[in-house]
Parts: C-alpha cells; structure tokens; sequence
C-alpha cells in the first residue's frame, strides 16, 4: 500500500512579484530558499537566479540560501535582491585525515511506500542525528543514504548539513550547494560527502533534504476527493520517503523558521498513530 502524505495549505493569490537574486559581486544566485515570513507560500530562485511569488507588497519575505546570510524584507516588482555572505564560527567541525577502512551506517531508515510530497513550496525536510560514543572508532561522515519516490526523470533537490542550536537547526556545516539528481521511481539514494571530511559534531547533526521549486521538477498531481472528484494540484518532484518514529528526531522548515515535526494523533491501528513522520534518512560514518 502506498500512503501519500500532504505539506501544503491552501492560500489566497495576490500579485506575481518578479525579482532576481544576487550576491554582493552581482552575481546570481541559484536556488535560493523564498518563503513569505510566517506563511505557506513560498518558491525557489532559477539557476539564474531569478523568481517569482504571488504576494501581496507588505508581505516579509525570507531568502535563505547556503554560504549567506537570511534576508528578510519587503519586495516590489523587477527587485534585486542582494545576499550577505555568510561569516560563521562552527566550533564544532573538525578536518582532520579520513582513513576510510571502517563503515558504520546508523539511523533505522526503512523502505517503505509512505512518501511526503511537496506541493509548491521549498520546504526543507530534515532528520536529526544524536552523538554517541560509539562513533568514536568512525567519526567521519561519509555518505547521507536517503529513499525517494519520484515521478519524473532527473529530479532535483539540495541535501544541506545543519549544526544544532539551541535544539533546532542553525548553520550550514558545508558552505557550498549538494544539488542531487534522482531516478524516477523508489530509489534509494547514497550521496558521497567524504571529500568534506566532516566529522560528526559532538552535540549532534541535522541532515535536511530541500524541494526546488524550478520548472524541470514540476508534475500535476491528480487524485480523487472523497466525492471522487478529479483534482489536479501543482506538484515538484521528488516526492520523499518517511518512517515513524517514536523519538522527536525530524524537523521542518517553512515560513521562513524552522518547527520540530508533529506527532500523528490518527485514530485506527496504524504505523504512524502516535509517531513522529520522519524522512527516511541515514548517514554511513568511516574512520
């Protein structure tokens, strides 16, 4: 049986701004995270760093993207909107020589045809991994191991690496884009970061997957209502795969913030009743 589950809202339409992002060099910005402060509307800069959101002008909009820092302000039509590098202190990376003779792969992840989709938003869905002493003998990162079900070829999404603070995700621990391609159909998915040589932070990491929301994900997804009506919505692939979990280990962002995932209150014996939805996600450590 395959469960779909749902992460947009509906929303009222105002005015399309358009505006492009750019960095302090002029230079596009691709890919870039957008979201109306506190609201489910969002969208993702092109890789030419282009946009366009329907809004209305009063409206705070967020920009985040990897290596700058958060941007929130108001837009008008045809803006530029310029981007801050970001200067960050991770006190917790530490490069060292990886070895690579040992693999310890952790974090339960299971296949199963229970997948999370979109919408039209960015969201970044993300899994939170705790330190443990065992780790010591291989405390490198080598590979994050994700599920995806998608109904395109090719579809993108960007893996992005947070700190902990304060019990939520903070900053980027790679300052540059993971842009991932994958298959269509339920694939599982194992992305090499060794060349980061990141080792695993004492107080823990978060492993976010990101929706791009460009024109090459787009997909019209259709199902019947519960009077068997036809109803098509915009869509962007890949849709990601989840488990339940009984540990709150998952996040998400939206709106511009980040919210700890909800636990499922459904009535009915089901794998979800009282869990946490979590993205189907695992990290394999080396020495």
């Amino acid at each position: 049986m395959k469960v779909i589950l749902f992460l947009f809202f509906t929303f009222s339409i105002s005015a399309q701004i358009k505006g492009v992002v750019i960095d302090e060099n002029n230079k596009p910005i691709s890919f870039v995270n957008i979201w109306v402060e506190d609201e489910s509307i969002g969208t993702t800069s092109q890789e030419n760093g282009t946009f366009s959101i329907d809004i209305s002008s009063e409206k705070t909009v967020v920009f985040s993207a990897v290596g700058f820092e958060t941007k929130r302000m108001t837009i008008s039509d045809k803006q530029k909107v310029v981007l801050k590098e970001a200067v960050f202190k991770l006190e917790e990376v530490v490069i060292e020589k990886s070895k690579q003779t040992k693999e310890l792969e952790i974090g339960g992840m299971k296949k199963i045809h229970h997948r999370q989709l979109s919408g039209d938003n960015p969201w970044i869905y993300a899994k939170r991994f705790n330190y443990d002493e065992n780790y010591k003998a291989t405390p490198f990162i080598k590979n994050i191991v994700f599920y995806s079900d998608s109904e395109i070829k090719n579809a993108k999404l960007k893996i992005r690496i947070f700190q902990l603070q304060d019990s939520l995700p903070a900053n980027d621990l790679i300052e540059e884009d993971i842009i991932v391609s994958v298959k269509k159909g339920m694939k599982k998915n194992v992305i090499d970061i060794s060349k980061y040589k990141l080792k695993m932070p004492k107080n823990g990491v978060v492993i976010g997957l990101e929706w791009l929301i460009i024109a090459e994900n787009y997909y019209e997804f259709k199902y019947q209502d519960s009077k068997k009506k036809r109803i098509t919505m915009p869509n962007y692939q890949p849709s990601l795969v989840v488990n339940y979990f009984e540990e709150r280990n998952a996040f998400n962002y939206r709106g511009g913030k980040w919210y700890w995932s909800y636990i499922t209150n459904t009535n009915g014996n089901h794998p979800w009743t009282n869990k946490i939805m979590t993205p189907a996600i695992n990290l394999i450590l080396t020495n």
